[in-house]
């Protein structure tokens, strides 16, 4: 779609004072998608260079916030760790053209902060942190659980960019367990729930995202038992937090989400180990 109000195209490479109406632009696959009449300049990430996606030194996991979904989907293939079929599971779950594959940015789709988005779900479930940066130099680290607020709300100031994500080495050494709804085939997820066991301590965490309007990553020292793991999420899910749009009603959701948890847990859990 043309956005017949943007008046200009800068390089994020240039100092460039941030005004009103400004937008950075990474793949540009949802800035295009539909009108921005709010928009008068838009700040181009696309020659930033930055290393799409890495191990560091640590044994972390560091992803440039425009690694594009094709490139951590072939990254993951090479990635030598327990948790790594969960990035392609998450990958996948964009049900989207190749053409999206090759533009879609992981920053983006984090931005973006609609509940079902993928990106959300992988670094939310494995305990990633953002990192921002301010206008003023200033830095910043939010962990993804909490820097999606809401559908479409993110922790984000004005003119603040997302660098990167960063997973923690530990959270990739992780058994994970991955369950997707949609209402269709090929539709958008209504329900998209993560399992993950730490193999040093045994603690056991669950992220639910797609289902509500925020990423909630639930986390238990011990494997919980099945009416454990059910109060927990009741707990921490109020009625208010369930998406509601016409890919899934609020009933249909919370359904799936419990059905899907106990499913994890069952698969992550050995038999007889849960508290």
């Amino acid at each position: 779609m043309d956005l017949n109000t943007v008046a200009e195209i800068v390089d994020a490479r240039q100092p460039t004072p941030w005004r009103p109406g400004d937008a950075w632009l990474g793949g540009g696959t949802y800035l295009f998608s539909e009108p921005q009449p709010h928009l008068r300049r838009l700040v181009d990430l696309s020659r930033t260079g930055w290393t799409p996606v890495q191990r560091l030194p640590d044994g972390s996991l560091e992803i440039a916030a425009t690694c594009t979904i094709a490139q951590l989907s072939r990254f993951a293939a090479q990635l030598t760790a327990e948790a790594a079929p969960l990035l392609e599971q998450c990958c996948r779950a964009f049900l989207a053209s190749f053409k999206i594959w090759n533009m879609a940015t992981v920053g983006g789709n984090l931005c973006n902060a609609l509940p079902a988005g993928p990106m959300i779900s992988l670094t939310a479930a494995l305990d990633a942190e953002c990192l921002l940066l301010a206008q003023d130099g200033t830095r910043r680290r939010v962990r993804v659980a909490d820097f999606v607020t809401g559908a479409g709300r993110k922790d984000l100031t004005e003119g603040e960019l997302l660098r990167s994500i960063t997973v923690p080495a530990r959270a990739l050494a992780c058994r994970t367990a991955f369950r997707q709804a949609s209402l269709y085939g090929l539709g958008r997820s209504g329900v998209l729930v993560i399992g993950a066991v730490d193999p040093g301590d045994g603690s056991f965490a669950l992220t639910i995202t797609a289902s509500t309007v925020r990423p909630f990553r639930l986390c238990f020292a011990l494997p919980p038992t099945a009416g454990e793991l059910r109060t927990a999420i009741s707990a921490a899910v109020a009625d208010d937090d369930w998406f509601d749009d016409i890919h899934g009603l609020p009933e249909w959701r919370a359904h799936m989400t419990f059905r899907h948890a106990e499913e994890i847990r069952r698969e992550l859990v050995p038999e007889g180990a849960a508290a």
